[in-house]
């Protein structure tokens, strides 16, 4: 396997090679080289993202044991059954967002949502993705801008996506469609807000790869906020991020799961309208 992903030829949407993650070993480079191969043979749509996406946007090699394949929810499991029609194990780990596709020790990730339901791969993702060359085959990787929805709730205690957003943003934001990922991220705006302030906290420098038009209607509604009520609902979207980490928030001290009924916060019950 070369060291570069490659644009393919004659593709206006990428300048010069761009980096690849650093693989285990050379059976894992195989099976990559392997696993692309036949992924372009089964003529189902996909697309890479994850670490190979992170690699090719920002020049950070940095070792991986991943692949993520993403796809639409229809495919995913016609992925899986292609797979398995050739002597490969699968696994369909999660119904909701995640299969798996095994060949001795190594593995790629077929995801086609995420696993709290804020994200589901559309055909957005595939008119918007970048063409490149891994190992000689021609694949697209997830652009910019879903790349940044991927990964703005990976926020678990042993994993946390925010590194890669802020350099995704330093080294690709004239590739982000604002606008689109403001649309992907609308319900959960204080999300990606978070995420540009943190970006401009670590590169006050660079505060501008930001338009300042995003920031003010983020920091507007922010504002238009502070004037309302409490919600009386006591809800813990922490759930969103990690169940694990909230669980007590749900089991003993009384908000609401992601979707669910939760108590009415104290001092609320009595309120008529």
């Amino acid at each position: 396997m070369t060291s570069v992903i490659s644009p393919q030829k004659n593709s206006s949407r990428a300048a010069g090679p761009l980096a690849m993650p650093q693989l285990v070993d050379e059976e894992a480079e195989a099976f990559v080289a392997e696993a692309l191969a036949e992924l372009v043979r089964s003529k189902i749509p996909f697309l890479i993202a994850g670490t190979f996406a992170v690699s090719a946007y920002t020049g950070i090699s940095r070792p991986t044991k991943d692949l993520d394949v993403f796809c639409k929810a229809g495919d995913y499991t016609r992925i899986l059954k292609h797979f398995k029609s050739r002597g490969y194990a699968v696994e369909i780990e999660d119904d909701r967002w995640l299969g798996k596709v095994f060949k001795g020790r190594f593995f790629f990730d077929v995801i086609f949502a995420s696993p709290n339901g804020t994200m589901l791969v559309n055909d957005g993702w595939f008119a918007h993705a970048l063409p490149v060359e891994i190992s000689g085959c021609p694949v697209s990787i997830a652009a910019p801008t879903e790349l940044v929805w991927s990964k703005s709730f990976i926020q678990f205690r042993e994993r946390y996506d925010g590194a890669d957003i802020a350099h995704v943003i330093l080294k690709a934001h004239d590739r982000i469609d604002w606008a689109r990922l403001l649309e992907y991220m609308e319900v959960h705006w204080e999300v990606l807000l978070i995420h540009l302030l943190n970006f401009r906290w670590i590169y006050p420098s660079e505060r501008d790869r930001v338009p300042q038009w995003l920031l003010d209607e983020l920091l507007s509604r922010l504002s238009a906020q502070r004037d309302l009520p409490l919600p009386q609902t006591k809800i813990c979207r922490g759930r969103i991020y990690s169940r694990p980490d909230y669980e007590i928030d749900v089991r003993k001290w009384g908000f609401a799961d992601v979707g669910g009924d939760g108590e009415m916060r104290e001092g609320t019950e009595e309120q008529t309208p």
